[in-house]
């Protein structure tokens, strides 16, 4: 039986983007808040995250620039670019459709 923090393959590339849509975050920050939202059931362990991070960049759906944090600390935020909405906006559409589907089928069969 998978555990609840499993997460299907490329959903957390959408859970990332769609978390920094709202505002730039750090890395930490981004992992807390999805753990925040989903009521602790996601945790993103850093070993996932920050390769995600770099994935994301490197594919020119977010970029990062350096700032000072909370406390004070240089860190790495990460921001949504044109290309990662509009990409950010198809997964969505995808991952409704697709969560749809699985929902009748399990009412249904």
């Amino acid at each position: 039986m998978s555990k609840p923090t499993d997460l299907v393959q490329g959903t957390l590339a959408l859970l990332i983007l769609k978390t920094v849509a709202h505002q730039p975050m750090h890395g930490w920050a981004i992992g807390h808040r999805i753990r925040q939202v989903s009521g602790d059931v996601l945790r993103i362990n850093q070993g996932a995250l920050y390769p995600a991070l770099h994935r994301l960049e490197q594919q020119g759906w977010i970029r990062a620039s350096w700032h000072a944090s909370e406390n004070n600390r240089r860190a790495k935020y990460y921001s949504l670019t044109r290309a990662g909405q509009k990409f950010l906006e198809k997964e969505e559409a995808n991952w409704n459709r697709l969560t749809t589907a699985i929902g009748v089928v399990l009412k249904t069969v």
